[in-house]
């Protein structure tokens, strides 16, 4: 990797990008607002989310616990109406989740854990 003149490396073919003062004070800004999500804001200015931490650092702002942990939920649970035995009936368990911005996701009793791992994850990164 070259080394340029302030000792930094970049990979070949990439430039450095910089950022003035008030462009940093614009962005750290945008990223306290109200619900908003640090990721989507770097990810909407190209810019590393660790970098925008890093800024908001040297700009004397702390994380506070809400901006590290994502707040827990209510969940309601209800149990399901009984079907008489002979109906014929299937009876299923679901599940529903409901994300903070309001998607939905419903999931049977028999969802494979690991392909609703992933796509909790995938959404989570949004």
């Amino acid at each position: 990797m070259p080394i340029e003149e302030d000792g930094a490396s970049t990979a070949v073919g990439r430039r450095r990008r910089s950022w003035t003062r008030d462009e940093k004070r614009q962005i750290v800004e945008e990223s306290l607002e109200p619900g908003v999500s640090i990721a989507e804001v770097a990810r909407r200015h190209d810019l590393n989310a660790n970098q925008l931490f890093a800024w908001r650092r040297q700009m004397g702002i702390r994380s506070s616990a809400s901006d590290v942990l994502t707040s827990i939920l209510p969940v309601t649970i209800e149990s399901e109406p009984s079907t008489p035995e002979n109906g014929g009936f299937v009876t299923t368990s679901q599940m529903e989740i409901v994300l903070a911005e309001g998607d939905r996701i419903i999931v049977w009793s028999d969802v494979e854990v690991a392909a609703l791992s992933r796509v909790l994850k995938a959404l989570s990164r949004r």
